[in-house]
């Protein structure tokens, strides 16, 4: 983010949602009290997971709103989360962070936050999908707005992760990240390097969006982030003149959208359905090399960044219930 790339950091795995199915296989009609005691088990068993997936749609309602932001906003953030949902749909269970996470909203109104969580099923080799929107109102008037969507990928899969982050401080200015950060070490792994960045040709779209009048390279004072990133990463900062935002709008729908879709094309034929056989020495490498860049990640951006849009208490709450999740 132009906070730290706050959102990116929010990566974390939820818990199952439990299943009325495993309720099912237990019940047992041996005797009419035993029945009787099991429907109202059952009974209660569902009307908790009927609350948990009514907390799941009326969250996912708020996060696809974007209520903040422009048209072409909007449409590039619902085009790649129902790209990408699209193809895991059966690979992904429901939200199930709580309301208060999904949704956050400061008393005085100047804040909010949406955060969306899809962690992958036992079969998947996602580890889990989030999006999320961030709104702070600026004190020097204006506001700053962020929308994210990442996807990462389980230990039996090293393939590069997913990131996408559009952060708009102003209409006629906005940072972009898009970037498919590597699990590996690419000088320890040069086939890596190949496979995922040199013969998939991710650099064209860096220099494409780069040929863009208005678009200049962005650095950010982050050097853990510099760190993580891919060679290929599009960091842009994209200015555009006093016209209300028209301009910009433009940009997004007629070379970012664009742009953004086929990384994401790239990502999911390429990455995320990659048939990488791992042996277990490979594995506890990414699980180690992951669980190291999450934490730090956390313990670098979110923990600074949430107490300053938040307040202490409500950063604490989300910071918690984001610390639950964000383990490999």
């Amino acid at each position: 983010m132009c906070v730290g790339y706050m959102m990116e950091a929010m990566m974390i795995r939820s818990h199952f949602l439990h299943s009325p199915l495993s309720i099912l296989s237990s019940y047992s009609s041996s005797s009419s009290s035993s029945s009787s005691s099991s429907r109202l088990q059952l009974s209660s068993s569902c009307s908790v997971s009927c609350s948990l997936m009514d907390t799941h749609k009326q969250g996912r309602s708020k996060f696809m709103e974007f209520p903040f932001v422009s048209g072409p906003h909007k449409n590039i953030m619902l085009d790649l989360i129902s790209t990408l949902e699209d193809r895991f749909q059966s690979h992904l269970l429901p939200c199930s962070l709580p309301p208060d996470v999904q949704h956050y909203i400061t008393n005085s109104g100047t804040s909010q936050v949406s955060l969306h969580i899809r962690p992958g099923n036992t079969d998947s080799p996602m580890d889990f999908v989030m999006g999320s929107w961030v709104h702070a109102e600026l004190p020097t008037g204006g506001s700053l707005d962020i929308t994210s969507l990442s996807a990462y990928l389980n230990s039996s899969n090293d393939a590069p992760n997913f990131v996408f982050e559009l952060i708009r401080s102003s209409p006629t200015m906005l940072i972009l990240v898009l970037d498919l950060p590597p699990r590996k070490d690419l000088v320890l792994w040069p086939d890596y390097l190949k496979t995922f960045y040199e013969d998939t040709k991710l650099d064209t779209h860096r220099q494409a969006l780069e040929k863009v009048n208005e678009v200049q390279p962005y650095i950010t004072s982050s050097l853990f982030i510099r760190t993580v990133a891919s060679p290929t990463a599009i960091f842009v900062r994209i200015q555009t003149e006093n016209d209300g935002g028209e301009r910009m709008d433009e940009i997004i729908r007629n070379d970012i959208e664009p742009i953004s879709k086929q990384v994401l094309g790239i990502w999911l034929d390429h990455c995320a359905c990659a048939k990488r056989e791992l042996g277990e020495e490979d594995r506890a490498y990414v699980r180690k090399r992951d669980g190291v860049i999450r934490n730090k990640t956390i313990e670098v951006d979110l923990g600074t960044s949430f107490p300053r849009l938040f307040g202490p208490e409500a950063a604490n709450r989300i910071l918690e219930a984001i610390k639950e999740y964000f383990t490999v």
